[in-house]
Order: structure tokens, then C-alpha cells, then sequence
């Protein structure tokens, strides 16, 4: 038994060493893997931050995706904006009510026949009496002063309603020269009578 005990006492020895040094490389080791393992802790713990403030980036991009392009309105904004539109829809019916009145007065005045006035027979369209007072001008014609606003259909018109059938043709032929869209108050023309069939 005392070889066997020598033996291991032995290899004891010799294996104090052997184990010593194995024991120092897989402290080596264990350190180098101690190193790498903090190493990818840092790294992990970087990829964690960097992750973490992608994450924010991707947040504000979604909710700037969300709003409307270009300037925001507020309340206030919208507000004064309702006040402006009200303002211009008020100022139109203003104008809408002085265009409709203003042509109201226009057609009045436009489907209103010219009146002659029976004042004087020379200046205007005769009546009746007066055709049955001078019966030598009205064989050949009238004279007529134009008025402001006077066009040749209100003429002929106002002595049609005096029942002198005359057209504006008739009054262009017994009025050379004549330019319709040229008169002018104060102007004297002829209107002729009606020819009367014998």
C-alpha cells in the first residue's frame, strides 16, 4: 500500500503544478470571457438607447403624418375668418339690393312710353286736339324735341299711344342723315304722318 500512497503522493506533487498552471489559464479564460460578456452588456445597453430614440423619431414622424400640410388655423383665426365672410356676404346683399332698385328705376323708366307734352304742339307729339287744330301740319308731319333718355322706339311708341301709327323706319327715311345712337337732347326731328289710304 505504501507504493500506491507514494504514488499518489507523487503524482500529488507533480500535480500541483500541472493543476496550478491548468487552474491559472481557465482563470485566464474565464476573465477574457468575463470581458466579452460586459463588452456585449455595453454594447446591448448602446443598441438599447439607439433603439429607444429610433422608437421617438418614429413616433414624431407618425403624428407630423397625421396633421394637415402648411399652417395651422386656431380659433381666433377661425373666428375672424367667420367675421371677414360675414362682412362680404352683408356688403353683397347691400349691392345686390342697390343693383335690383337701381334697375327697377331703369326698367320704369325704359318701359315708360315717352309722353309728349301738351304744352306745346311744336315740341311734341300732338293729341288730338291739336291734330284736329292744325290739320295742315299734321297732313305732312310733326316736329318732335328729343328728351334726355329718348330713343326712337320710345318716340314712335308715344304717338302710336296717340294713335299716329309711325314707325322708326318712317321716322329714318323723313329724317335724313339721322343717327339713332347720336341724338341728343334739344334735337328737333320730323316725324311724319301717317299716310292715309283714299
Amino acid at each position: 500500500m505504501k507504493p500506491i500512497s507514494i504514488l499518489l503522493a507523487a503524482a500529488a506533487l507533480t500535480a500541483g503544478p500541472a493543476v496550478r498552471a491548468q487552474d491559472a489559464a481557465t482563470e485566464e479564460r474565464l476573465n477574457k470571457l468575463a470581458g466579452q460578456i460586459e463588452d456585449l452588456r455595453a454594447g446591448q445597453d448602446a443598441l438599447g438607447k439607439r433603439l429607444e430614440a429610433l422608437t421617438k423619431d418614429i413616433d414624431g414622424l407618425r403624428s407630423a403624418l397625421d396633421k394637415p400640410a402648411g399652417n395651422y388655423a386656431g380659433q381666433d383665426d377661425l373666428k375672424r375668418l367667420a367675421e371677414a365672410v360675414k362682412e362680404v356676404d352683408r356688403k353683397r346683399l347691400e349691392d345686390y339690393d342697390k343693383i335690383r332698385s337701381e334697375l327697377l328705376k331703369l326698367g320704369k323708366t325704359l318701359s315708360a312710353p315717352a309722353q309728349p307734352t301738351k304744352k306745346s304742339s311744336a315740341a311734341s307729339a300732338p293729341d288730338n286736339n291739336a291734330l284736329t287744330e292744325k290739320t295742315s301740319s299734321s297732313d305732312k308731319g310733326f316736329e318732335y324735341v328729343v328728351k334726355k333718355g329718348d330713343t326712337l322706339n320710345l318716340i314712335a311708341n308715344a304717338y302710336r299711344d296717340n294713335n299716329i301709327k309711325v314707325t322708326t323706319d318712317q321716322i329714318l327715311k323723313a329724317n335724313p342723315g339721322l343717327k339713332p345712337e347720336k341724338m341728343h337732347p334739344g334735337q328737333k326731328i320730323f316725324i311724319p304722318a301717317p299716310q292715309t289710304s283714299q
